[in-house]
């Protein structure tokens, strides 16, 4: 019986092959093979009738036309007809298109998380349907997504000044950064002072307060933070101005020092749970320094290869497989690291996909033994997955607390110290703080000061975010999804929306104006609770709580529709050029500003103008606009040298160098060994170095047979051919 397995991504191809053996063909769907076409209304490719959509689906491209013929043909020669599309939303919807255009009738549905022997074979052994609410919520989706982007988009056409497009995700995330700017620039640093004392004991304490103790606060179990950012710095209580802290330090001079309270308490920190797609992208940019889109591309290089899991997920749940291997593992390289009850974790609050978390599918493949095989960044990213999936089956770490409260006068300061007892789940993945260990002191004990100080310090405004901390902040805010994280990023940045300072996203003067316009227009639609809310209505539509068609009319009906009408009634057409060509940005002004760069021919001041062509190698250049004169001169960006530079066919003729005397050739001894006339001495300089060579006499067999004849001098006091070897008489 011919068996036939299709699934997306021709990179699994040959290790199903492999798995699956003889009797079996698999083909790759590439991904997409159908979209929603771009006809209709505003291009849509689907109507909206009352409760209902009518959708029209065309193949993607010319390749999807091919593949799909392809694809024809193996269905034609097979029995039995599998569907391995990616085991989510997109994976399913994959399948009915596949299902649809090939016209397949009761196609076997099957899926697995991991490209191993054992769950390929038990998924083919245990075939499903195609999921019907899941395809309801990838048709939602992507209508969704694209009556948004179409219909919003030719709204900020109107703003005249660059934008593309706007879109439901896209455009919260946006606002996240805008805002996140918004703060940074209202920001208004304050002066104020860290005071402390350093003790002849061997330990520094902070200023915590005058007259009364400090209550000493809760100790907070902090999360830990997978993007590396979130570790403050313990700075006391602060003072507000020079005057109480020169004081303080008076008091700590000329008064007695003692230990008022010693705290100590053992503390246990659980293993962070296995990644989900989130995490892992910010763990892979605060260790690797690797941007999500990368992240994901290393990670499916991974997951096609058979080493990790399926790598979109939001799930924390390990396979009880996996948790015996990881036991049987610890058993026997690590016994003492294996706990009584593994630590427990729950995903998040609508966590929607039903694989697991990311992991290594074989435990025993060690970072160590994969290095020498997989390449630098693939061995790094599976180094982090194998760690961090093995310390969530570890013990806890256990943490030695101290707190000193010491007092001079009325004035009171503290030091807090910790120690890793038990490194446990650290031993894998550490999040915990270095040791800081106070030393041994009792309470009244007293203490001899070294010396004491204030320093002067300034309140910082909200950082920017850096692209692990931004996946970290669209998860919290429930804007999008596993699968459009990074893409949302990519989008963002090739829009000019945003831009990489310093490792930091910051947005564009463009990205600020399409901002404030939206809050303006459509403010809902750029609130992460409405795009939130958004997302929950796709996940009951794929658990079958909701009908995606009446849903989307619904909400076409009741506020997308109604919100667009009122947005483009507050933004005046442009122009009627401007409507009639809705996709020909070319035919709109670009956005300019004005510089302090003289023009190199009349000393006007240039003017920079931003553009979206590719041929530049920067987002603008320069023109003169001193049009009385008749200038028009336009400059570009040499990133290289660093300054602007004209057009080649503007700039001056280089003047020319006097030319060396050329040295005379002379014959040699040596004949040539294509033509047998004699070799000749060539000498020249190169990079400041003079060489010689031998080279054939004959200026016409140079260019013809003799073109490889070449033999240079060497350290050796030899002349060498790389194709003849020394010269020989």
């Amino acid at each position: 019986m011919a068996n036939l397995l299709i699934i997306e991504s021709g990179g699994k191809v040959k290790k199903l092959k492999s798995i699956l053996g003889a009797g079996w063909t698999v083909k790759a769907s590439m991904g997409h093979v159908r979209e929603l076409a771009d006809d209709g209304q505003d291009s849509l490719g689907f109507d909206l009738e009352g409760s209902h959509i009518h959708c029209r689906y065309v193949p993607r491209s010319s390749q999807a036309k091919k593949i799909l013929s392809e694809l024809r043909s193996a269905v034609r020669q097979a029995d039995r007809i599998y569907l391995g599309t990616d085991p989510d939303r997109e994976g399913e919807t994959i399948g009915w298109h596949l299902t649809e255009e090939l016209r397949l009738k009761h196609p076997l549905r099957v899926t697995y998380t991991e490209i191993t022997k054992s769950a390929v074979e038990r998924a083919i052994a245990h075939p499903k349907t195609i999921d019907s609410n899941l395809i309801a919520a990838g048709r939602a989706r992507d209508c969704l997504d694209k009556l948004v982007g179409y219909k919003g988009s030719r709204l900020v056409w109107r703003l005249n000044n660059g934008c593309k497009s706007m879109g439901r995700v896209q455009s919260a995330t946006l606002h996240l950064l805008v805002k996140r700017e918004q703060e940074i620039l209202a920001f208004k640093p304050q002066d104020y002072w860290v005071v402390w004392v350093e003790y002849q004991e061997g330990f520094k304490a902070l200023y915590a307060g005058r007259n009364q103790p400090p209550q000493n606060a809760r100790n907070t179990k902090n999360q830990p933070d997978d993007t590396g950012e979130d570790h403050p710095v313990s700075e006391g209580k602060r003072v507000l101005s020079q005057d109480e802290a020169d004081q303080l330090v008076t008091i700590a001079r000329s008064h007695s020092h003692h230990v008022v309270t010693v705290e100590g308490k053992t503390v246990k920190q659980s293993p962070p749970a296995a990644f989900t797609t989130s995490t892992l992208q910010q763990s892979a940019g605060a260790k690797l320094k690797l941007n999500p889109e990368v992240t994901m591309k290393i990670a499916q290089s991974l997951y096609e290869a058979g080493h990790i899991t399926y790598m979109r997920t939001d799930s924390v749940a390990l396979s009880p497989e996996f948790c015996r291997g990881a036991k049987q593992w610890l058993l026997q390289y690590d016994p003492d690291n294996v706990p009584s009850r593994v630590a427990a974790h729950r995903s998040k609050s609508g966590a929607q996909e039903a694989h697991e978390a990311i992991r290594p599918t074989h435990v025993e493949r060690t970072p160590e033994q994969l290095s020498v095989q997989l390449p630098r960044d693939e061995a790094k990213l599976y180094d982090l997955i194998w760690n961090r999936a093995i310390a969530t089956q570890c013990c806890q770490a256990q943490l030695s607390k101290t707190h000193i409260l010491t007092q001079s006068g009325n004035v009171f300061w503290e030091a807090r110290g910790q120690v890793l007892l038990v490194p446990g789940y650290t031993r894998y993945w550490n999040n915990i703080a270095a040791d800081s260990q106070l030393p041994r002191v009792q309470q009244g004990q007293p203490l001899s000061l070294d010396k004491a100080g204030a320093d002067k310090k300034q309140t910082q405004p909200p950082p920017r975010y850096s692209e692990p901390k931004l996946v970290q902040a669209m998860e919290r805010s429930g804007i999008g999804r596993p699968s459009t994280y990074a893409p949302t990023i990519k989008t963002l940045k090739a829009r000019n929306y945003v831009q990489l300072s310093k490792g930091k996203l910051q947005p564009t003067q463009l990205g600020m104006e399409l901002d404030v316009f939206l809050a303006q227009v459509l403010p809902d639609l750029i609130q992460p609770e409405f795009t939130a809310k958004m997302e929950s209505d796709l996940d009951a539509i794929a658990s079958g709580k909701l009908d995606w068609e009446c849903y989307l009319t619904g909400w076409n009906r009741d506020y997308f529709a109604p919100a667009l009408n009122s947005a483009f009634a507050q933004v005046p057409e442009i122009s009627s050029q401007t409507q009639s060509t809705p996709k020909g940005e070319s035919k709109r002004r670009p956005r300019t500003e004005s510089t302090d760069y003289p023009c190199p021919k009349c000393q006007h001041l240039m003017t920079k103008v931003f553009s979206q062509s590719q041929k530049l190698k920067a987002d603008h250049f320069l023109s003169c606009d001193n049009r009385q004169g008749g200038c028009g001169v336009v400059m570009f960006w040499n990133a290289k040298a660093g300054e602007y530079e004209l057009p080649r066919s503007d700039r001056p003729a280089p003047k020319a160098k006097p030319a060396k005397p050329a040295k005379p050739d002379k014959l040699t001894e040596y004949a040539c060994p294509s033509c047998g006339k004699p070799l000749e001495l060539y000498e020249y300089e190169k990079e400041g170095e003079s060489k010689k060579m031998l080279r054939c006499a004959n200026p016409k067999s140079r260019q013809g047979k003799c073109k490889n004849v070449a033999y240079f001098w060497t350290k050796k006091g030899t002349f060498w051919s790389p194709k003849f070897g020394e010269v020989k008489t």
